[in-house]
């Protein structure tokens, strides 16, 4: 049985960009933030709102306008102009962000025909179960959290030592406490719902992958030279980044550094990962064949990756594969781990390989590195068949998913 009270209230949770304000550029995490923001604006505008659990302490909503305002900063920030900024400016963009999203008043709980859902789209805080009873409490609203994986359960031996404890209090807050939850793909789901099954409550799952904001365009022509590769994620275990720097070495050290394509790696160093990093530091066989650019801006990140030969995702465990749809959407080859839902991201577009079989991964580095490259171009003429999945497809089903939660008869959860 359903009631129809009308448009719901989506109360939209900031706290995961509000937190990240000193930093330029952002993870996948972010940019599901500011899509779902931005997005469920555009479709229903008189319907979201905004609340922040603020650095300083409190909870509450803030001004729509002031968080409008700090999504568009965000975003330009990201685009190019945040990694020109000195700390100075960094500082005080950060302060101007916290003092206008600074949380009202908090109200006392109102009752109204009008339903509503508070939409938490990260895992920050989380663990955090009482704070998040007593906002549904206070707001009268469904909770409907984001979950983006569960590697910190499933595979305990990619997280810092404390992370599958602490992730597995986030998760029971989740049960405890959802009325539904969106996740980003299929794979996600089916690794959650036994979870979710195991509470007794039913808990509906709603998968929507995630979208990319690049339009298609061809890559670079490639040149004379053996050109480059590109890894795109933080640096750490589950990434996988140790297959490609034992074949890098072993390449420059069988072809020579003239002869050898050069690897850039895109993204920030992690944890765990004493061996990858000795590797990056100290091998010298590294030395002239792998580059670390760190952070990127969005439009530098989208000029290296369309030069580049391919992308390079060996991954052991993922909860999507953004990269891999973001690459694809700009014309640009991937080589990735055959995950599930590595495959969800890149369709048949992609090429698959198990992350184990390094022989399989040095000969199709080696194809792809050659300028004529038959195997190369074979997947060029798949990803011209391959539609990028824009923003609005997973944003509007997720808005319609919530609308289902928010008409259900009864309290909320």
């Amino acid at each position: 049985m359903t009631a129809d009270f009308g448009e719901p209230e989506i109360i939209v949770d900031l706290s995961r960009l509000l937190s990240r304000v000193m930093h330029p550029a952002p993870t996948g995490v972010d940019r599901v933030e500011m899509a779902y923001a931005l997005g469920l604006l555009a479709i229903a505008p008189a319907s979201v709102s905004f609340a922040v659990s603020h650095p300083a302490g409190p909870h509450g909503r803030v001004s729509t306008s002031a968080a409008v305002d700090f999504l568009h900063l965000t975003a330009s920030r990201w685009e190019s102009e945040g990694q020109d900024e000195t700390r100075a400016s960094r500082l005080r963009r950060a302060a101007g962000a916290c003092f206008a999203l600074s949380p009202f008043a908090r109200p006392a709980r109102r009752t109204s025909d009008r339903p509503k859902s508070y939409l938490h789209l990260s895992a920050r805080s989380l663990e955090r179960t009482s704070m998040f009873r007593a906002i549904l409490e206070r707001e009268n609203a469904r909770f409907i959290p984001f979950v983006h994986d569960i590697i910190p359960i499933t595979h305990p031996e990619y997280s810092r030592p404390n992370g599958p404890a602490m992730y597995k209090k986030k998760m029971a807050t989740v049960a405890a406490l959802a009325s539904g939850v969106i996740v980003n793909s299929k794979a996600t789901a089916q690794a959650l719902s036994p979870l979710l099954a195991a509470t007794g409550r039913d808990i509906p799952i709603h998968a929507a992958p995630l979208g990319v904001d690049a339009p298609n365009a061809a890559p670079a022509a490639a040149a004379g030279s053996p050109g480059y590769f590109v890894c795109l994620g933080t640096i750490e275990p589950r990434k996988n980044h140790l297959l490609l720097l034992n074949l890098w070495r072993g390449l420059a050290e069988t072809l020579g550094p003239g002869a050898t394509p050069r690897l850039v790696l895109i993204g920030r160093r992690g944890w765990e990962n004493e061996m990858v990093l000795d590797m990056l530091d100290r091998c010298p066989a590294l030395k002239d064949v792998v580059e670390e650019r760190g952070r990127l801006s969005d439009s530098e990140q989208r000029d290296v990756l369309r030069g580049a030969r391919a992308i390079l995702l060996p991954s052991f465990v993922e909860g999507f594969g953004l990269p891999v749809a973001e690459a694809l959407a700009l014309g640009v080859p991937v080589i990735a781990s055959d995950l599930a839902a590595l495959r969800e991201a890149g369709g048949d577009a992609a090429d698959y390989l198990d992350p184990l079989d390094g022989s399989a991964w040095r000969s199709a580095i080696l194809d792809y590195a050659e300028p004529r490259s038959a195997r190369r171009a074979a997947q060029i003429e798949r990803i011209a068949k391959w539609t990028a999945p824009t923003w609005s497809i997973p944003v509007r089903s997720s808005y319609d998913f919530i609308r289902r939660i928010c008409a259900q008869d009864g309290p909320p959860a």
